[in-house]
């Protein structure tokens, strides 16, 4: 299987699995590219998104000079390009992770660009939930952490289905980081297939981000329709 391997795909084999430039190691890059942004990038989204609604009009605290701040920030970050951003947290990634290269550098402008991606769809759940659970909550004399329970609770589902959203286009954004030297599938399919003219690396390793797309998407799905159910 080995010789049948090296000769219908010669260049993906010559990449091996492990080293700095193997699969295994661009797997893992675009995996911990993946969820670290999310994490924090999601965490400080889901707030955003929050204020977003509670200080909007008709929010249970209205602030409509702080929600208008908040709104045209996020709009702002939302509507620079990635490949842009990179370019123009350099400085501010160099203070932080002391290098502007790599990984470990990558992760600050995935981060910042995931924030208001996510708030902007945290924000439209938030938005859409039943009025009438909020207005019942505050009429039993719900304190303002136990409506914020209340968003969160209720809309749980549809948080879920929009955290798949925003890890799949995560992915699509650790392709472009390859700018910076970040490495993952994405890199492989540019710098070592297209770049060299390696057709066979560029397939495989789109391959394998379609795969890790399609299982992101299984699992979100199969997660919100268990907490659709509950």
């Amino acid at each position: 299987m080995f010789t049948r391997l090296q000769e219908f795909l010669p260049n993906v084999v010559q990449l091996g699995w492990s080293g700095d430039a193997g699969w295994g190691m661009a797997i893992w890059n675009t995996v911990f590219m993946t969820f670290v942004p999310f994490i924090f990038g999601g965490a400080l989204g889901l707030i955003l998104g929050l204020l977003l609604v509670l200080l909007g009009p008709g929010g249970v605290k209205e602030n409509l000079v702080v929600c208008w701040i908040l709104d045209k920030v996020t709009s702002i970050f939302r509507a620079i390009p990635f490949i842009i951003l990179v370019a123009v947290l350099a400085s501010f990634t160099y203070l932080i992770m002391g290098t502007i290269l790599g990984t470990r550098a990558a992760l600050v402008p995935l981060t910042v660009a995931t924030f208001p991606f996510f708030a902007r769809q945290v924000q439209v759940v938030f938005s859409e939930l039943d009025k009438g659970v909020i207005e019942a909550a505050q009429a039993s004399g719900a304190t303002f952490w136990d409506i914020v329970l209340v968003y969160l609770t209720e809309g749980l589902p549809d948080l879920v289905r929009v955290s798949t959203v925003t890890l799949i286009s995560l992915v699509g954004e650790t392709a472009m980081a390859g700018a910076i030297g970040a490495g993952g599938l994405g890199n492989v399919a540019i710098s070592y297939g297209y770049n060299r003219f390696n057709n066979d690396v560029t397939w495989v390793a789109t391959l394998l981000i379609l795969c890790f797309i399609f299982m992101i998407q299984w699992a979100g799905d199969r997660i919100s329709k268990a907490l659709s159910h509950c």
